[in-house]
C-alpha cells in the first residue's frame, strides 16, 4: 500500500519539512496545518508556481525554502 501525497511536500512526510522561512521557520509543515490553516492553504496554492521548494541538508534534515526570485509573501 502506497502512503497518500502531501498536497505540499509530495512523498516526504509533513512531520520531517521544516519551514526554513517567515513567523513559522523551525515549525514542521504538519505543525503548519494544525496552527494556521490558511497559509497552510496558501502554501499549497504557491507550490507549482516554483515558490518554494524542498532541499536537504548536511545535518539531514529537510527544509522548505523561499526562491530568492519568486514573489511570494511570507
Amino acid at each position: 500500500m502506497s502512503s497518500p501525497n502531501s498536497p505540499i511536500t509530495g512523498v516526504i512526510d509533513e512531520e520531517i519539512v521544516i519551514i526554513d522561512f517567515g513567523k513559522y521557520e523551525g515549525k514542521s509543515v504538519h505543525e503548519i496545518a494544525e496552527l494556521d490553516p490558511v497559509f497552510y492553504d496558501k502554501l499549497k496554492s504557491q507550490k507549482e508556481s516554483g515558490s518554494f521548494a524542498i532541499r536537504r541538508h548536511r545535518d539531514k534534515t529537510f527544509r522548505l525554502y523561499i526562491n530568492p526570485l519568486s514573489s511570494m509573501d511570507h
